[in-house]
């Protein structure tokens, strides 16, 4: 089968894999055990399809590589040869390992400039100029712009949870939320102010005003570094999986760790540090207990959304040991409560019926927010321009290495500032945080 039949073979097996979802999401159903043997059977096809395409392509750059000769350092710098205005190949990039490439070893490559810089005519715009590598480098085109950013709930815990706000122009400017302000008495507060009375035919009604808090979201400035062989960088055509791999986790790495844990000085305010979490201690030092995990889920706040355990994966053995310890059978009868067999539609573990997502970016057993639960749709994500990617050869030019540099702006916080008082009195919170012992 030819390179190009494994990809469109490749594509049919995601939008099968689609379907089946959206079929069930449909239906308002989980998946049969048909649809499940199905997903699994074509996600291992996929797999397979991967290792081959890759094994074709870097056949393919290796057969390309014995045609041409290695290039010179000054060679990879010298400006591209002349191509005709407006042709198609000198504006575009196979893929995001080609623009780092070219970022790399020829800057004044033709396509950055007329990516950037030149309208349909050729005209320059001057005020629309992003080549800014000496500010912090070449803003990485759009269509590659998703591979960076737009990461799936498998990889990312946070972001594809959370509320995006758009960037907007300019992109990196503060914006103003309004949040409603849910302090203060019930039942007035459960509504920002907002009062609902009775009132007689004909009779007077009172005012109510609602209160609004203001969130600010300032995108803040990213930077992540990685370094890599030259020899890796000319052989972009078989390595671009691999370095669009470390960037991205570069990006979700130090986005997830800012969003749970961040202390919100010149970056994310997270879910554990903020004051929109509720906290629960624990009632045993550097231990969970079922009687924790039910404080918690009995702190959730409950609007239909759909809250998920954010757990370090070092909270594991204390997990599988959890036993009914109240009450009597059958529900106090000593039996385990965990039930690693049992999935939601995503396959991920559950418990108290909600999603578990192992997080390593966690902190580890017996501190705070070593166990999460939370409905990540109250934390707001604002992103702000980039990413831009630049390059340096001399920190290890004797290694042949390059150090890239990625670097791109975000910001985010929850929409809430603090936990807040129910009809009734009772206090919830979309973040429920397991701290450690009352002291």
């Amino acid at each position: 089968m030819s390179l190009k039949a494994k990809r469109e073979k490749r594509a049919k097996l995601i939008a099968d894999m689609g379907g089946i979802l959206d079929a069930a999401e449909t239906e308002e159903r989980e998946l049969t055990d048909e649809e499940i043997a199905s997903y699994d059977g074509m996600k291992e096809g996929i797999a397979a399809l991967d290792a081959a395409i890759a094994r074709l392509e870097e056949q393919e750059s290796l057969q390309a590589s014995l045609a041409e000769p290695e290039p010179t350092v000054a060679s990879r710098q010298a400006p591209s040869p002349a191509r005709a205005p407006g042709d198609p190949a000198r504006r575009e990039f196979e893929s995001l390992g080609e623009f780092i490439a070219t970022v790399v070893g020829n800057p004044n490559d033709q396509r950055l400039s007329s990516l950037y810089n030149e309208d349909a005519f050729g005209a320059e715009r001057a005020e629309q100029r992003m080549d800014t590598g000496a500010a912090g480098g070449f803003a990485v085109p759009t269509q590659f712009r998703g591979t960076l950013m737009e990461v799936s709930p498998q990889e990312a815990r946070i972001r594809p949870r959370a509320m995006p706000i758009e960037a907007g122009d300019p992109p990196d400017s503060a914006i103003t939320m309004p949040a409603l302000d849910q302090t203060g008495a019930t039942p007035d507060n459960v509504y920002g102010g907002v009062t609902v009375n009775w009132t007689a035919e004909g009779g007077s009604s009172s005012e109510s005003d609602a209160d609004l808090r203001e969130i600010k979201l300032e995108p803040q400035e990213l930077v992540g570094h990685v370094k890599l062989t030259n020899k890796l960088l000319r052989n972009w055509q078989a390595s671009s999986s691999v370095i669009e791999r470390l960037l991205r986790g570069a990006v979700i790495s130090a986005e997830d760790f800012a969003f749970l844990s961040g202390n919100g000085v010149g970056k994310p305010l997270g879910v554990i540090p903020s004051g929109a979490a509720y906290a629960v201690n624990r009632g045993t030092s550097s231990q969970i207990h079922t009687a924790d995990i039910d404080a918690m889920a009995a702190r959730i706040l409950m609007r239909g959304g759909t809250p998920v355990w954010l757990a370090s994966q070092s909270v594991l053995p204390q997990l599988q040991s959890l036993r009914n310890e109240i009450g009597s059978p059958p529900t106090g009868d000593g039996a385990l409560i965990w039930d690693p067999d049992k999935r939601d539609r995503d396959n991920n573990q559950t418990l108290k019926g909600y999603p578990i997502l192992w997080n390593e970016r966690s902190p580890q057993l017996g501190s705070k927010g070593d166990l999460v639960l939370a409905d990540l749709s109250y934390y707001l994500v604002k992103d702000g321009s980039g990413p831009f990617v630049a390059a340096s050869e001399h920190v290890d030019f004797t290694n042949n290495k390059t150090t890239i540099k990625i670097v791109w702006n975000v910001d985010g916080q929850p929409w809430l500032t603090e936990p807040f008082k129910q009809e009734g009195g009772y206090q919830v919170s979309p973040f429920v945080v397991l701290d450690v012992p009352a002291a």
